[in-house]
């Protein structure tokens, strides 16, 4: 890379993208951006995008504490290096001199002005260590407006829900029953040296205790396994999938669930939808690794004019595009990017959705709704609100041991059960 590589200048490159440019952060950003970084590296530089993430407002109270006067606007961006000092200094076991000589290498490279500042703020948080850190345990982790939500949606939850968010997330497979049961994959690992138990929850479910690099995982490139976490395992499951049925997958990509379907049921008829074309590229990616056949189309879910056959189908699931807020400890920069102003835009986007592919259902069918959110405006609410207008739909209960029973549906929180905040609502159509 032409220099010597210092992963903290690296690393607020990236976040510069995301908490200033709206970018989502995903791993890949890093090795997409700086291809010729070696793995170590890259894997440092990931970390340290994820803890800044994570902490974020947390680290931002700890800097308003730390700074006789706030930035000038010119140099707003700074605060991003100080939380990459501050985020090493008292969440890393990296010792407090190494992280500060970097950090302020790094500020060399970025703004060199601003060393004697970078130097200063840093030293002065040790200094002030038992005040700092009082402040980051006391702050707010999330912003206010979804706090307050979870405080009137949860209240006996709500401040577990904030700690999960806080949490490194699990590293769970989905064993491809076609080609392997669970028992005989977990072997596989045991004897690469890759600790790993069953998932309670999911029939093929693996949970890695660290995170492991997919080509380290045995057969992954054959397609014996997948990563997927529990709770978007239970999809397939929920459907009541029976031989030669036809299903519409409506928001498919990245192609996790339609593939599980698919290995459950091989003869399943399954269209699979996605709205855009990169991430049907990702769908298809993962059909084609997996060996599954299924009919991909990029298209809108809930304009089925352009699309539909006219042939009913017997099973839909709808993985609607949600706020995310229940996998916020997989995907830390949900908290930057999601406002409550989205939430009017979302749920009428889930509603349009509904309406729209219940006609496309048989009599006797089951929809299945799922989203990825904690929100009751996009899951409960969103489902009443459905049921009040559509005379020919009623609830098919979900009985389950996991998640949390709702009026309609199950709700399952961050961290319970080890898996991902989640909602399923499974509606029949009455003949």
């Amino acid at each position: 890379m032409g220099q010597t590589v210092n992963c903290r200048a690296l690393a607020y490159e990236i976040l510069i993208d995301v908490a200033r440019h709206g970018r989502s952060f995903n791993p890949q950003l890093v090795s997409k951006r700086y291809p010729s970084l070696d793995a170590r590296n890259q894997a440092f530089t990931v970390h340290l995008c994820f803890g800044v993430l994570r902490f974020y407002f947390v680290l931002q109270s700890a800097l308003n504490l730390l700074l006789d006067k706030p930035l000038k606007e010119k140099d707003k961006d700074l605060q991003l290096l100080l939380m990459i000092g501050l985020y090493q200094l008292f969440y890393t076991d990296i010792p407090h001199h190494a992280s500060i000589h970097a950090t302020v290498e790094a500020c060399k490279r970025i703004a060199p002005f601003a060393k004697g500042l970078i130097n200063g703020v840093l030293r002065n948080a040790l200094r002030l260590d038992a005040k700092v850190k009082h402040c980051l345990d006391k702050s707010a982790s999330h912003p206010a407006w979804l706090e307050k939500r979870w405080q009137h949606q949860w209240p006996q939850y709500w401040q577990t829900l904030l700690e999960a968010n806080q949490q490194h997330p699990p590293f769970v497979l989905r064993v491809n029953q076609r080609k392997m049961n669970r028992e005989d994959y977990l072997a596989l690992l045991n004897k690469e040296n890759i600790p790993a138990n069953i998932l309670e929850h999911a029939a093929m479910g693996i949970e890695i205790a660290e995170d492991v690099p997919i080509q380290r995982l045995p057969g992954f490139l054959e397609g014996l396994v997948s990563v997927q976490d529990g709770s978007a395992q239970l999809a397939a499951t929920l459907l009541e999938l029976t031989p030669k049925l036809r299903v519409l997958d409506a928001c498919a990509a990245p192609g996790g669930k339609t593939a599980h379907m698919l290995e459950l049921e091989p003869s399943l008829e399954v269209v699979a939808l996605e709205k855009e074309a990169p991430r049907v590229h990702l769908l298809k990616s993962t059909l084609e690794r997996l060996a599954l056949p299924a009919t991909v189309l990029c298209a809108d879910a809930s304009s089925p004019n352009d699309w539909w056959d006219q042939q009913l189908f017997d099973r839909i699931l709808l993985d609607a595009p949600c706020s995310a807020t229940g996998v916020i400890r997989r995907h830390p920069d949900i908290k930057l990017h999601r406002q409550e102003s989205d939430l009017k835009q979302l749920t009428k986007l889930q509603a349009d959705l509904l309406s729209q592919l219940w006609p496309l259902l048989k009599p006797g069918g089951i929809l299945l709704y799922a989203t990825c959110s904690t929100l009751a405006a996009e899951n409960e609410e969103q489902i009443s609100q459905f049921l009040a207008t559509q005379q020919d739909a009623a609830v098919l209960p979900i009985e389950a041991s996991w998640g949390i029973t709702q009026a309609a549906g199950r709700q399952i929180l961050p961290g319970q059960d080890g898996m991902d905040g989640f909602y399923y609502a499974r509606l029949i159509k009455c003949a």
